[in-house]
C-alpha cells in the first residue's frame, strides 16, 4: 500500500499501559556531539545560525524515521528531547546519541502520559520556550477494503494518528509560542488522495486539515507550522508482514455473506499487492525535510518526500475525481459479484 508515512509503529490495543508513562533516562554510554567545526559549516545564509540552544521534541522515537531523527538533529547541535513508547526504545537511542539528547516515555493515545511528558518538556526548555514539535508518532494497520472493518479498526488508527497529534500539539503550544517555534506534522501523500480503506487516509486528511488551521491561527503568535507528505518509505509502518496479517484478520471476521460477494480471488489478489509495492524499492532513507523545516529560516508549509509522491500520487491528487476513480477501479483487485 503506498503513501505509508514515517514513524514509529505503534502497536494499537497491546500497549504496555502497566509500565509507568512518565520516566527521564539517563545516559548509560556517552557518545561524542558535534564539534563546533561541524556545526559552523552547516549554517548558510538560509539557515538559522545557530541551533545549540534550541529545544525540539521529537513523539514516535523507539525505531523508524523517527529515531533517525532525533539523532540526525542531535548531531545537528539541537537539544533532542525524545519521546519513546518503551523503555527499551529510549535507551537503545540514548545509547547511540550524545548525552544531551534526552528521553521520556510517550504513549500519545493516553491523556495522563501526555500530560505527564508536557509537564518534563516544560522543565527541561525552562523560559526559553520549545523551538520544535515534530509529531512523528504513526499507525498504518488495519488497512483494507472499508466493508471489512469495525469501528474500532478506526478509532485504533485515529487515536494515534489524530487524536494523540493533536492532544501533544495542543499541550505543547504555550512552550512554542513562548520561543516563536515551529510544529512540524507528518502527515503523508496519502492526506491528499485517498486510496484504500481504513482509518489510515482518513487520519491523514485530518492532520492536513488540522496543521492548515493551526498554521493560520498561530500565524500572530510567529509559530510556523510545516508538513511533511511522505510516499512509500521502508519503515515498521509499512512492513508487509505487518500488512499481510491484517487483512488476514479483516477477512476471517467478515460475515459469509460479505465474504461470498468479494470471494476468495479477491482476498488472495489483496495479499498480493504487497509484494509489488515492497518498499525496499521505493526508498528506506529517512528524508531530510522535517531538519529542514527546524532549521532553515523560512521553512515550507509542505514537503513532498519521495519520487512517488512527487511524480505519482500529488499530481494524480489534482485530476478529476471520476478518472482517478476509473484508473483505481482498473488496476485494484475486482471483487466477485461486481455490477460493473
Amino acid at each position: 500500500m503506498p503513501g505509508f508515512h514515517f514513524g514509529l509503529c505503534h502497536p494499537g490495543p497491546a500497549h504496555p499501559h502497566s509500565v509507568p508513562q512518565f520516566l527521564h533516562l539517563c545516559n548509560r554510554e556517552e557518545a561524542p556531539g558535534p564539534s563546533s567545526r561541524e556545526l559552523g559549516a552547516r549554517h548558510t545564509p538560509t539557515t538559522l545560525a545557530s541551533v545549540q540552544d534550541k529545544h525540539v521534541f521529537i513523539t514516535g522515537c523507539d525505531s523508524g524515521f523517527g529515531h533517525v531523527l532525533a539523532k540526525r538533529l542531535d548531531r545537528k547541535g539541537f537539544r533532542v528531547l525524545a519521546g519513546c513508547l518503551t523503555q527499551t526504545g529510549a535507551a537503545n537511542l540514548q545509547r547511540s546519541s550524545s548525552p544531551g539528547l534526552r528521553a521520556t516515555l510517550l504513549d500519545v493515545t493516553s491523556s495522563e502520559s501526555i500530560r505527564q511528558a508536557v509537564e518534563w518538556v516544560r522543565a527541561e526548555v525552562g523560559e526559553k520556550g520549545l523551538f520544535g514539535l515534530v509529531n512523528n508518532a504513526g499507525v498504518a494497520n488495519p488497512i483494507g477494503p472499508t466493508e471489512w472493518m469495525r469501528i474500532q479498526d478506526f478509532r485504533q488508527v485515529l487515536a494515534v494518528n489524530t487524536f494523540g497529534l493533536i492532544e501533544v500539539t495542543l499541550g505543547l503550544l504555550p512552550l512554542l509560542k513562548r520561543a516563536r517555534g515551529r510544529v512540524v506534522n507528518t502527515s503523508s501523500v496519502l492526506g491528499r488522495l485517498s486510496a484504500n480503506g481504513g482509518g489510515y487516509c482518513i487520519s491523514k486528511y485530518t492532520v492536513e486539515a488540522f496543521s492548515d488551521s493551526l498554521r493560520r491561527d498561530m500565524y500572530h503568535f510567529g509559530v510556523r507550522v510545516s508538513i511533511v507528505e511522505p510516499g512509500f518509505f521502508k519503515t515498521a509502518v509499512t512492513s508487509l508482514d505487518t500488512i499481510e496479517a491484517s487483512l488476514q484478520q479483516l477477512w476471517s471476521q467478515l460475515e459469509p455473506e460479505a465474504r461470498q460477494s468479494y470471494g476468495e480471488d479477491f482476498f488472495h489478489q489483496c495479499e498480493c499487492q504487497g509484494p509489488r509495492a515492497d518498499p525496499q524499492s521505493w526508498g528506506s532513507s529517512p528524508p531530510p525535510y522535517p531538519a529542514h523545516a527546524l532549521q532553515a529560516k523560512h521553512p515550507r508549509t509542505r514537503y513532498s518526500a519521495g519520487w512517488d509522491a512527487k511524480l505519482l500520487w500529488l499530481p494524480a491528487s489534482y485530476l478529476p475525481a471520476f478518472l482517478v476513480d476509473v484508473v483505481l477501479a482498473t488496476i485494484l483487485p475486482k471483487p466477485a459479484l461486481r455490477v460493473r
